[in-house]
């Protein structure tokens, strides 16, 4: 078993002593852009998400319950309601693991938001809460991939709550997405609503670590060149900028991301998607994706970045 990770607290301390230090008169420097405040409910969400008791949030092991039940109480706290359909959508599909295909047992989790200006066209917001578990005696933790992600949508929910959205948003919280994208693949399949019905799919999938190259990548413009338009407007967020990319035929094997995550299944069912990520870093799918290997800050920022674009998306579709 792997050593517990650094409680959020003491992260959260580290933060706010960098946040006071910053305030001390005598220096001229000001960083631009303007670093963005963390806020300590993003990290919390992130560092339960990721501890070592939710065991590496395999489909259909007591941690993946764990961290389901923890975002329904997420998603009940903030009075998001569930849609006609339930909160819950439960699967069973054939998946890949690390002794072949099997069948796994998976449940996404569902909250809506009702839309002010087009009610009946949806924005469907994803990020898948597995992970690949425990293996070799090893946890899995997956602060990056995706507890990260899972954070960022709660965040967006938590905003939308505040500030109510123009379209009817649908959160959805993936599972089995390690497994070939099950959950996401059931959801096209068995959708609370027409297909038809859907504007876009926004996936949020390793949202965290974008000091790998300064770049939350913006996935899906090639296949959706009129969605790029309301994103290019987007200033940096302290050390995190736009990028747009890894989505045309000269991207190959890896660095291609049309079909990486979830949004793949919404791209072959014709669903127009855009997908936000970090590039690879060198704990990908490692024992050592933790949330101490997170800079706060910098996951702050890929946060913020990440609800503008929503915003902007959402004020500029169905026009």
């Amino acid at each position: 078993m792997r050593r517990l990770s650094k409680p959020a607290s003491a992260v959260l301390a580290l933060v706010a002593a960098g946040a006071l230090a910053a305030c001390v008169p005598g220096t001229s420097e000001v960083s631009s852009p303007a670093q963005p405040e963390v806020s300590s409910q993003l990290w919390a969400d992130l560092t339960t998400l990721s501890a070592d008791d939710m065991e590496g949030r395999g489909t259909g092991t007591p941690g993946g319950e764990r961290a389901r039940a923890y975002i329904v109480s997420r998603f009940e706290e903030l009075g998001i309601a569930a849609p006609a359909m339930g909160r819950l959508q439960p699967f069973s599909a054939e998946g890949r693991s690390h002794e072949g295909r099997r069948t796994f047992n998976g449940v996404n989790v569902l909250g809506l938001i009702p839309g002010t200006r087009v009610g009946n066209r949806y924005i469907v917001v994803t990020a898948h809460y597995d992970h690949v578990g425990m293996y070799g005696g090893q946890i899995y933790n997956g602060a990056d991939d995706n507890a990260s992600g899972v954070a960022t949508m709660l965040a967006l929910a938590e905003e939308l709550k505040r500030n109510p959205p123009e379209h009817s948003v649908l959160f959805v919280a993936f599972d089995g997405e390690e497994r070939g994208l099950l959950g996401a693949k059931h959801f096209v399949e068995a959708p609370p609503f027409p297909l038809e019905s859907i504007s876009m799919n926004l996936n949020f999938d390793m949202t965290a670590r974008a000091e790998t190259d300064g770049h939350l990548w913006v996935t899906g413009t090639y296949q959706n060149p009129t969605l790029r338009p309301y994103l290019d407007g987007i200033a940096p967020v302290g050390p995190v900028s736009l990028a747009f990319g890894k989505d045309t035929p000269e991207d190959t094997g890896s660095d291609n991301w049309v079909s990486a995550s979830d949004h793949g299944a919404f791209h072959a069912a014709g669903v127009p998607f855009l997908y936000l990520g970090v590039e690879f870093h060198p704990d990908y799918h490692k024992p050592s994706d933790d949330p101490e290997r997170i800079t706060p800050e910098v996951f702050q920022a890929a946060t913020t970045l990440s609800i503008q674009s929503f915003r902007a998306l959402d004020r500029g579709l169905d026009r």
